[in-house]
């Protein structure tokens, strides 16, 4: 009996601690890890979107930049860190549902040690040549794959990226076959791609779209089952003639297990509401990508679906990473 009433007045405690803890949350800045470089697609949505929370709520936050390994060490810096909503991090497709299957280790498990927030953003590939190449069109690309197997070169990011995987799943439904060339990031491939080096190319939309707009490169396809508004004359890969072909990367903001789950509430209302701002989806949109939105729960479970998903194409493509 004395038992009972001493456990009672713990959990009692414990949930007044809890829910002085989210009341009292944020009393100091807020850090968004991003797994990527300065400049890319992932740090400027980053920035986007926690700028308009900021403006609405009064809040901080502090971007910090902590590439390497696939996104996999500023993933495992928020997984490591302390539950207290305090550090976020804004994984995507690649370093919460590839990369399990494609590092022999990983650091964390994308599905006990995060605990997600809200879907951010999506956003689709596009596969580009230079501007001097001969490839006016998809269906240019495909003939000279099929007439020459092996021999067209198919840059990416890197081995085992979405951009790569997007492409072997490509290569798959058009019959063809191509000389990988993966790059350590794009900075090298974006030179080597405008420099008539490199024939092919496939990247995020926001991370291209700058060069493509500019005239250095000629966008082939994008991913995404329907158009990109930003890039309204460029086909889709389903409408060039594959049927069903729809691929996009996917953004989301998650926290350490253990955060608060009031605290998790805040936050996931907070940037749902930022991402209905027009002038926020305008911002996206010019970088290639469209707000997403939806509940932790949907987040939780777009992950789980996509892990199996990208697995197999990970086996297939036998891309491995020790």
């Amino acid at each position: 009996m004395q038992f009972t009433r001493r456990l009672a007045l713990a959990l009692a405690a414990s949930t007044l601690c809890s829910a002085a803890l989210a009341q009292a949350w944020p009393s100091k800045p807020i850090r968004i890890l991003v797994p990527f470089p300065p400049g890319g697609g992932t740090d400027v949505i980053a920035r986007e979107t926690s700028q308009r929370v900021a403006a609405a709520t009064g809040w901080t936050f502090i971007i910090d930049n902590k590439p390497g390994a696939g996104g996999n060490l500023g993933v495992d810096a928020a997984a490591k860190s302390p539950a207290d909503g305090y550090t976020l991090v804004l994984g995507q497709t690649s370093n919460l549902a590839i990369n399990p299957s494609l590092y022999a280790k990983m650091p964390y498990d994308s599905q006990k040690d995060l605990v997600p927030i809200v879907l951010v953003a999506n956003a689709p590939l596009v596969m580009v040549t230079g501007a001097s190449s001969p490839y006016r069109t998809l269906a240019d690309a495909v003939k000279a794959a099929k007439a020459k197997p092996g021999h067209v070169n198919f840059a990416s990011p890197g081995n085992g990226t979405v951009a790569h995987l997007t492409s072997e799943l490509f290569q798959k439904a058009a019959g063809i076959q191509t000389q990988h060339v993966p790059y350590k990031g794009a900075a090298q491939a974006l030179t080597d791609v405008i420099s008539g080096q490199v024939e092919l190319y496939m990247s995020s939309v926001p991370t291209l779209i700058g060069q493509i707009k500019q005239g250095k490169l000629r966008a082939l396809a994008v991913t995404s089952a329907s158009r990109v508004d930003d890039l309204p004359n460029v086909p889709t890969i389903n409408e060039s003639g594959y049927k069903g072909f729809d691929a996009v990367t996917w953004f989301g903001l998650l926290a350490p297990a253990g955060t608060p789950k009031d605290v998790v509430a805040r936050l996931n209302a907070e940037f749902n509401k930022a991402l209905k701002q027009p002038e926020l989806a305008k911002r996206l949109s010019d970088e290639g990508a469209d707000p997403a939105g939806g509940t932790p729960e949907q987040f939780a479970a777009l992950i789980k679906e996509e892990i199996p998903r990208w697995g197999k194409v990970v086996k297939d493509s036998g891309a491995k990473i020790d």
